[in-house]
């Protein structure tokens, strides 16, 4: 997006037929980018009525989520991988009254989340290493989104299981196949020469076809 109008951006996702909006935040050491904080999500939210969820790409998520969640988060996704006690960062996130969600890079394993399911809303397996838009769709990652969806289905609970990264109308049929049911685009939005509306159909058809 062009971060000069965002708030401008995030009406027309809305109007265009997105869900939600997925908040990229980057802290410049878990990932070597910066990005969106509290103050700029905050000054978008009451442009539009659709969620939005915070993906915490950062060290010391647990002293972040709470002014995420002040700003209108309705999800927060924090990474397995920079949280140090995810069971209590997870609780804490369901505490402030908001659902949480947890985030595997793509070299983590899916094992290492068996023990947080009873207190996730949603699982986002990373289908690019993150830091970065326009980064090539990793294949090998279906077979952990297969292994993420069988957990769901042992958990008995209602869990979105949600892929990002590289995804685009030849790339989201697999994913979605695989059990993946919320899909983050980015770059195939905002580069769709014939605008998000376009886009964002084009991804979703593409999607539930793969699912029917």
């Amino acid at each position: 997006a062009d971060f000069s109008r965002l708030g401008e951006t995030v009406e027309e996702l809305e109007q265009a037929g997105a869900d939600r909006i997925h908040w990229d935040v980057m802290d410049g050491v878990f990932v070597p980018n910066l990005t969106i904080g509290p103050d700029v999500i905050h000054s978008c939210r009451p442009r539009v009525e659709i969620p939005f969820e915070a993906h915490l790409m950062v060290i010391d998520a647990d002293e972040l989520v709470p002014r995420y969640v002040e700003a209108g988060c309705d999800l927060i996704l924090v990474h397995q991988e920079a949280c140090v006690h995810l069971h209590r960062t997870l609780q804490n996130i369901r505490d402030l009254g908001v659902s949480p969600g947890v985030v595997l890079n793509p070299a983590t394993p899916a094992s290492t989340i068996e023990h947080v399911m009873d207190l996730v809303d949603q699982v986002l397996v990373m289908t690019v290493n993150p830091g970065f838009g326009g980064q090539a769709y990793i294949e090998t990652m279906e077979h952990k989104i297969r292994q993420v969806a069988e957990m769901i289905a042992t958990s008995g609970r209602d869990i979105d299981l949600e892929v990002d990264g590289g995804l685009a109308v030849p790339t989201v049929a697999a994913p979605a196949e695989a059990g993946a049911n919320v899909v983050v685009a980015g770059s195939a939005v905002f580069k769709d020469p014939d605008g998000f509306h376009h886009a964002i159909s084009a991804i979703r058809d593409a999607a539930l076809a793969a699912r029917a």
